[in-house]
């Protein structure tokens, strides 16, 4: 939304001699992307914003304070500055949109007293209109807007402003309209609706990959730091520059020298007679913030920093870094590193080797992310001698501004990148992580390796970083349908397969051969890895077999239509060479429509018989890659054909959940916290209220303290009953006496009371039928968000860990699965001819559980344990599946969530 929308009179103002207004919420100033790619700082205005307003007065058409105030306003007065300047953060709200040291928007809304409505006005200057920020100052309104109660938002804009209409009409949002006297009055609620979050992340995806492809395709490049010394990194960046060919001008910044390589040199950055796009930083720490600032008077579009000494070197490195983050996005500028290794595009019109590896992949289409600047050279030299071509190479180092998801957001739509691979170290947003994962490998396989799932991180790196469980690693790439691989040699075999060969259709593999020891070794590793062998067993031409017959028994493993993928195998014959056998081998594989992969001659990558080169000699796809065991080429099979029933899955649908009363169940909450704000467990009818806000059907219960009332308990809730102690170290322990079950009667209820072994309060319970023992649980991780996980009761299964976990939102297809994850499904599904119980009640509980977690990110923890299900027969008071103990745990939200208006990571969060 740009330009202006204003009205002709607007709520009563506030008076001069109110208290100062309360100060903001933190959390409401931002850093944001500009539809271009360009950052702004976004923070709630200031009393001594009056000369920013002022600025930004002078700065703007007539026509824009024409359309934002409906008359010719030229300056405002003393009066209006002040009443602008000066709002409670509460009923009156605005902010401001900071870039360097001038106001370049400013947005606010007036509430109408003693309504739930609230006026909004935009100013946008000129030279920013067209960049999408009006649209970001309505997402933050908005989100502010809800906190302090306000539901719909009115809006007064002139009928010749129709980029404000157009913009008010695409929010996402429904608006009512009429016009009167030559306005168009708009009223709309801002509670978030899933086609104004769809715009939301439409928005997010196109700025942010417009971020990124500034970096990647810069027209100009400057080096400060550039060094005639051949062992400063200035000197190797500007070598490799030069050397790989860069498509527009180069600039070596060093006051000391008057070339560098035989390039002119500049005193300074500013210095540069033509614009600069990128500029790669190569000086001591202590000298970035000073080239920064000399960056933004030279209005340079990016930085890439390979200098160290931040984050990695302490709590001072940090403070340093976040500054340099703070300042290069309050001037319009995006951050790589610091500390890392550079950035790459292989791409034929721009040529950008800007990074300290000496040697690059040829042009393909693997988009490459790594984290470590001092790995990401190896795997540089590691993707260059498999032949494995690149789209574009980031190494982000410290990851203080742009991270992993950034770079997914541009390969999502970068028609040059096929293929996605990351070396994660750790992880800055994980849920967005994983929303914009799922969403890029529906269409664009994205491989991850992940280290430190044994270690803990680096205190460097714990800086930008959050720590994950392993669990929830491993949830997220499951629902993600991220191929998850555990070593850096499975991350290029995998995309070596994905770059080059189609996914297969299906689970049927078929061997070819000229061993029989190799073929079997293959036909062993398929079925270790859960694929299927297509025919009885592999096809073996022998040793003495031509060249002729290996294409035979490759073309009819092709044609068979049962087989999804080809696995060959050829060691050389003594007597003759490889050639022929390798161009058979090209030749069925081209045309076959099927993944075909091979061990030839024990090779690794794409050896030149197997190769179709491309434009520049890198293997092109359908070329067939090669593996040099049998096992690592089926491993890399097999995560692909997972991966391919990922996407042959049906996205899955959050289902309509009768019988949710989500305010009933919030108030339970914010009730429990009102009273303990750091939160706390809550009592029996506490959780009680709060499940059956959702449907979840928790068996009658009671908490009682003496056998009296144990007693009345049991007749209200109706005989037979469990008596269950609640001190923790007896709970649903019924070897040690501390659940009694199948109690008919007053007298058996006070004797198993009076036999419990504690004089902790004892919770009695309606007696459930006889059943499976399942457990859910709702496990708050303070880095990423709810999981959901499911298991079967049982000391086995505990010990074994046995359970499954899901990330939210769980849609019906992720229930189904999560109920089916564990080992001992089997149990629920008609083991040794038992009866199989009512899976479709457990996934309905699953459902509603996660969604009380994803409307309730209070609930920190809550365990249904035991979870009893039966025959879908209802046998137990019309239900098929009752609860039967229950524990909630509630506090302040500590999870990063993936919600809101958009806004960058915070630097060193």
């Amino acid at each position: 939304m740009d330009g202006a929308a204003g009205a002709a009179a607007g709520p009563p103002a506030t008076r001069d001699d109110e208290p100062p207004p309360p100060q903001a919420p933190a959390h409401w100033e931002a850093d944001i992307i500009a539809a271009d790619g360009g950052t702004v700082h976004l923070r709630p205005i200031r009393p001594e914003d009056g000369d920013g307003l002022v600025g930004l007065m002078d700065r703007s058409s007539d026509q824009t304070r024409y359309y934002r105030f409906f008359g010719p306003l030229k300056r405002l007065s003393d009066k209006e500055l002040y009443r602008f300047t000066h709002v409670d953060h509460d009923s009156r709200v605005a902010f401001v949109l900071v870039l360097g040291d001038q106001v370049v928007g400013v947005g606010r809304y007036d509430r109408y007293p003693d309504t739930s409505d609230a006026e909004v006005a935009f100013l946008i200057e000129d030279a920013h209109q067209g960049r999408g920020l009006g649209s970001v100052l309505l997402e933050h309104l908005a989100a502010a807007a809800r906190e302090r109660g306000i539901e719909r938002f009115v809006a007064e804009v002139l009928a010749q402003n129709n980029r404000m209409v157009r913009v008010f009409l695409d929010a996402g949002y429904t608006p009512e309209r009429t016009y009167e006297e030559g306005v168009v009055h708009l009223t709309f609620p801002i509670a978030p609706t899933e086609t104004a979050l769809a715009v939301v992340y439409e928005r997010e995806q196109r700025s942010e990959s417009r971020s990124i492809a500034r970096l990647l395709t810069p027209s100009s490049v400057a080096v400060v730091g550039a060094s005639n010394d051949e062992g400063k990194m200035g000197h190797a960046v500007l070598r490799h520059l030069l050397d790989f060919g860069f498509r527009g001008p180069v600039y070596p910044v060093n006051p000391g020298t008057r070339h560098v390589r035989g390039v002119p040199a500049y005193a300074s950055i500013e210095s540069i007679p033509d614009d600069v796009d990128l500029a790669v930083l190569a000086v001591p720490a202590d000298e970035v913030a000073g080239v920064v600032e000399a960056c933004r008077r030279k209005r340079v579009r990016g930085l890439v920093v390979i200098s160290g000494g931040f984050g990695e070197a302490g709590p001072g490195g940090r403070v340093a870094e976040r500054a340099l983050v703070a300042a290069a996005r309050a001037s319009g500028m995006r951050v790589v590193g610091p500390n890392c290794l550079g950035i790459v595009n292989t791409d034929t019109q721009v040529r950008l080797n800007a990074s300290l590896a000496p040697r690059i992949p040829g042009r393909g289409r693997v988009g490459f992310f790594a984290q470590s600047g001092a790995l990401g050279s190896a795997l540089l030299e590691q993707a260059r001698t498999r032949n494995i071509g690149l789209s574009s190479f980031v190494s982000a180092g410290n990851r203080a501004d742009v991270s992993g998801n950034d770079l997914l957001q541009y390969w999502a739509t970068d028609p040059g990148t096929e293929v996605v691979l990351l070396h994660l170290e750790s992880f800055g947003n994980p849920r967005k992580f994983a929303r914009l994962a799922r969403r890029v490998g529906r269409t664009k396989p994205v491989v991850a390796v992940k280290s430190g799932r044994h270690v803990r991180m680096t205190e460097g790196l714990a800086g930008t970083s959050v720590a994950v469980p392993e669990e929830s690693v491993a949830a997220l790439f499951a629902s993600a349908g991220v191929i998850r691989v555990e070593t850096l040699a499975q991350l290029f075999d995998v995309g070596t397969l994905l770059a080059h060969q189609p996914l297969p259709e299906g689970d049927r593999v078929a061997v070819v051969g000229n061993s029989t020891a190799m073929g079997v070794l293959v036909a062993d590793a398929v079925l270790e890895e859960g694929l299927q062998l297509a025919r009885e067993a592999p096809v073996d031409i022998g040793a003495s077999g031509t060249a002729a017959e290996f294409r035979a028994a490759l073309q009819e493993a092709v044609d068979d239509e049962s087989v999804h993928a080809v696995v060959a195998v050829f060691l050389p014959p003594l007597s003759r060479g490889s050639d022929e056998f390798g161009r058979a081998l090209l030749e069925v594989a081209r045309d076959a429509g099927k993944p075909v992969v091979a061990t030839f001659l024990s090779t690794e990558g794409i050896p030149a018989e197997l190769a179709i080169p491309g434009e520049d000699g890198t293997p092109d796809r359908g070329s067939v890659p090669s593996f040099s065991t049998p096992e690592r080429a089926v491993i890399a099979l097999a995560k692909v054909a997972q991966y391919a029933r990922w996407r042959r899955r049906p996205v899955g649908a959050l289902p309509e959940l009768p019988g949710v009363d989500e305010p009933a169940a919030r108030d339970v909450v914010l009730g429990a916290l009102a009273d303990t704000p750091a939160g706390r467990h809550l009592g029996d009818d506490e959780t009680i209220a709060l499940l059956a806000a959702y449907g979840v059907p928790l068996l009658g219960t009671r908490t009682v303290s003496d056998a009296d009332a144990a007693v009345a308990a049991a007749e209200a809730v109706g005989y037979p009953v469990v008596l269950k102690s609640t001190a923790p170290w007896l709970r649903h322990r019924s070897d040690l006496g501390g659940v009694r079950l199948d109690l008919a009667d007053a007298d058996a209820v006070r004797s198993a009371f009076a036999a419990i072994p504690s004089g902790d309060p004892v919770i009695v319970q309606e007696m459930a039928a006889p059943g499976v023992a399942t457990v859910v649980e709702i496990v708050d991780d303070p880095s990423f968000g709810a999981l959901v996980s499911f298991g079967l009761g049982g000391v086995a299964t505990d010990l074994l860990g046995d359970r499954a976990y899901r990330t939210l939102p769980l849609t019906d297809l992720d229930a189904a699965e999560l109920v089916r994850a564990p080992r001992a499904w089997p149990l629920l599904d008609g083991y040794r001819g038992s009866e199989p119980v009512d899976v479709a009640a457990l996934e309905d509980l699953l459902l509603r559980v996660a969604r009380l977690a994803d409307d309730l990110p209070e609930v920190l923890q809550l365990t249904l344990e035991p979870v009893i299900v039966g025959p879908a027969e209802p046998w137990h008071g019309g239900r098929s599946l009752v609860v039967a103990g229950a524990t909630v745990r509630v506090g302040p939200p500590t999870a990063r969530v993936d919600a809101g208006p958009r806004r960058m990571r915070t630097p060193g969060v």
